[in-house]
C-alpha cells in the first residue's frame, strides 16, 4: 500500500534508472510522483511514490510507466489522480528566492478531491484536459462533502487568478507570497493529484540539486508547509491567493492558457 512503510524493497525489480549514489528520498505519505532522465539522455521513466531512505539503497514505488521521450508534449507521467507528467509544474531549486518575480512557468497544485472537484457521475467526466484519467475512487468520492456541482472543477483544471484581479490589492504580507500570486496570475496551475484531506498542497522540488522546502527555510525563515491553525503571515496569504483563483475553463489542446495573447512569452523549445 502507499501509506505503507516504504523504505523496504519488496518484489520483483520493476525499473533500472540512474539515481545519484546519495540522493535519499524518506518514507512519508506524500504523493513522491519521481521521474529519471535515462542515460540517452531522452527517455524518462516515472513512478510513484518515489522512496529511497538510505544512500546507495534500493529505491521503492509502487508503480512505473512506460518510458515517454524529453522532447514530447510533456503530458503523461506519474501523478497517479491525473495522469500527468512529475517532471513540469514544480517550483524548483533556485526559484521562488528573494529578489526573484516568481516561477515562470505553471505550477502543480493538489486540492481535497472529497470537497474541492466536481461531484461525477461517469469517469470519463471527472477529468479534462490535459489530465487523461482521475482517480480509481473519483466517482463516488469527488465532490461529495458539499455536492459540488462546479463541473469546470475536475482533475487537470487550469486554475489562475484573473487579470481583473490587481494582486496589490490582496493584502499579501509575505514576498513569497507576492510571487507566487504573481506566477498564478501569469502562468496558473494545473490539478495534478488529491491531499486526501483538507489541505492545498503546490508542489515542490526534492532532487538531487537539493530541496526547495529546504532552501524556502533557510531564504524566508519559516517553513513552507503549514496549518491553518498557525494562523501565520504565509499561511494568510496562501488563503487569499486560493481564494483568488479561478477555473481558465477555456483551457484546452488548441487553446492553451484558454488561449489569446499570452501574458508571458512561450517557453523556447527544447533543442
Amino acid at each position: 500500500m502507499d501509506r505503507a512503510n516504504r523504505c523496504s524493497a519488496t518484489g520483483v525489480r520493476l525499473k533500472q534508472v540512474p539515481i545519484p549514489p546519495d540522493y535519499v528520498v524518506p518514507n512519508s505519505n506524500d504523493n513522491s510522483s519521481g521521474v529519471f532522465l535515462m542515460p540517452d539522455r531522452r527517455s524518462l521513466i516515472h513512478a510513484q511514490p518515489i522512496a529511497r531512505c538510505s544512500p546507495g539503497g534500493a529505491a521503492t514505488a509502487l508503480v512505473t510507466w512506460d518510458a515517454v521521450h524529453i522532447d514530447g508534449d510533456g503530458i503523461a507521467g506519474s501523478h497517479g489522480g491525473s495522469g500527468l507528467s512529475a517532471l513540469g509544474g514544480s517550483i524548483r531549486v533556485g526559484e521562488l528566492r528573494p529578489g526573484s518575480q516568481g516561477p515562470k512557468h505553471a505550477l502543480k497544485v493538489e486540492v481535497y478531491a472529497k470537497e474541492s472537484l466536481y461531484r461525477c457521475t461517469i469517469k470519463s467526466d471527472c477529468h479534462r484536459w490535459p489530465a487523461t484519467t482521475s482517480d480509481s475512487y473519483s466517482v463516488g468520492l469527488y465532490g461529495i462533502l458539499k455536492n459540488n456541482s462546479n463541473s469546470a472543477m475536475k482533475m487537470g483544471a487550469l486554475l489562475a487568478i484573473p487579470a481583473s484581479i490587481k494582486i496589490s490589492a490582496l493584502g499579501l504580507e509575505t514576498e513569497p507570497g507576492k510571487q507566487i500570486a504573481w506566477t498564478l496570475q501569469n502562468y496558473g496551475a494545473y490539478i495534478v493529484d488529491d491531499t486526501w484531506g483538507p489541505s492545498f498542497s503546490i508542489n515542490t522540488e526534492v532532487g538531487p540539486e537539493g530541496s526547495v522546502r529546504s532552501q524556502f527555510q533557510s531564504d524566508w525563515g519559516f517553513s513552507f508547509e503549514q496549518r491553518v491553525r498557525d494562523n501565520t503571515p504565509w499561511v494568510r496569504d496562501m488563503q487569499r491567493v486560493v481564494q483568488a483563483l479561478h477555473v481558465v475553463d477555456n483551457n484546452g489542446p488548441h487553446s492553451i492558457g484558454g488561449g489569446g495573447t499570452p501574458r508571458q512569452p512561450l517557453a523556447p523549445e527544447l533543442r
